[in-house]
């Protein structure tokens, strides 16, 4: 009996032993986490031209010799627009280095051709790809309002102040957020705030009413904005207008205005994204209650208007504004 205690002993302490043996540590072990770097496969990419707009992907890959913080860098050569990939591995692959053709620094990208790069700065390495072009741009789903491509719709009303200076409206150029053409706005008013505005109704669309999601939280108004290096007292005011009652026309006392102020934007374009359901009445600025039944409704939608504002004290104001987008389910990935 002694001994069938002191065998069943030493077999629970082999099988504990053996247990202890087979299990391994989470994450990479000292002796590679501290090792000697080297690229043990070359940084490549899956294709040497891409089209987006029916989904094509470039995927990029490379390994290294032990788990390192890496930065893939893919830049256009000619909008100068920049994605960045970061990781920490050993592998470089599909699952964590895909490029669907978005952007990180705006503008967006065109039909172009691109240089992409990899770094490991805690190692000093980099290693360049030249060549990568891009046949069509991604596709945004979304109601675009503006991207200014075609010129000015018919539809729309645009008012420009008598003032010092004006600029509004297109300008052609690369420098264009998104595509090659973007708005410009700028002037010196003395005599009062407004510089000037576009009015975006609906039937400019060929509809009563923008097809938006009845949700108003499912759907988020999208625009670029940039402005001049220097300028600080830009306004930039959206109002959207709702037809509660169906009859097609805006009534002030009666119905919902809902707005978005912005100042201080980047001097760098930027994308401003608000979900509808976060929209604000505004007087002067200040939140206040609606003047309709306060429900915001999206799919009642009449009309937007975009105002550019200064302080008629403050001199001279410029901004840029490009490719205004209604997306839903989720603000849009440039």
């Amino acid at each position: 009996m002694k001994m069938k205690k002191i065998l069943l002993l030493t077999a629970s302490l082999m099988a504990i032993w053996s247990c202890e043996r087979d299990t391994e540590t989470l994450g990479p072990n000292l002796s590679e986490l501290y090792g000697e770097f080297s690229v043990l496969e070359p940084f490549v990419a899956s294709r040497s031209s891409v089209n987006f707009g029916v989904g094509e992907s470039v995927l990029f890959s490379g390994r290294f010799s032990k788990p390192v913080n890496w930065e893939i860098h893919i830049v256009g050569q000619s909008s100068g627009s920049e994605k960045v990939i970061t990781g920490m591995s050993k592998l470089v692959d599909e699952t964590n280095a895909a490029w669907t053709g978005t952007t990180t620094h705006l503008p967006m990208f065109k039909e172009e051709v691109c240089t992409a790069f990899i770094t490991v700065p805690s190692e000093g390495f980099s290693d360049t790809l030249s060549g990568i072009s891009i046949d069509s741009t991604k596709f945004d789903e979304g109601f675009v309002m503006a991207d200014f491509e075609s010129g000015v719709n018919p539809g729309w009303t645009v008012f420009a102040q008598s003032g010092a200076d004006m600029s509004f409206g297109i300008v052609p150029g690369d420098s264009a957020a998104q595509g090659n053409n973007f708005w410009d706005m700028g002037g010196e008013v003395s005599f009062d705030y407004l510089i000037g505005l576009i009015d975006f109704p609906a039937s400019a669309y060929g509809s009563a009413t923008f097809p938006l999601d009845e949700n108003a939280n499912n759907v988020y108004f999208n625009v670029m904005l940039g402005k001049p290096e220097g300028i600080t007292n830009e306004i930039i005011l959206f109002q959207f207008r709702e037809d509660e009652n169906g009859d097609g026309i805006f009534q002030e006392a009666t119905e919902d205005m809902y707005s978005l102020e912005l100042k201080g934007i980047s001097s760098d374009w930027e994308n401003i994204t608000i979900k509808y359901g976060d929209l604000q009445a505004l007087i002067n600025g200040a939140p206040a209650d609606p003047a309709g039944n306060g429900i915001r409704e999206p799919h009642k939608l009449l009309q937007v208007s975009m105002l550019f504002l200064a302080d008629p004290s403050s001199g001279y104001s410029r901004s840029y504004m490009d490719y205004l987008i209604f997306t839903e389910n989720g603000p849009l990935e440039p």
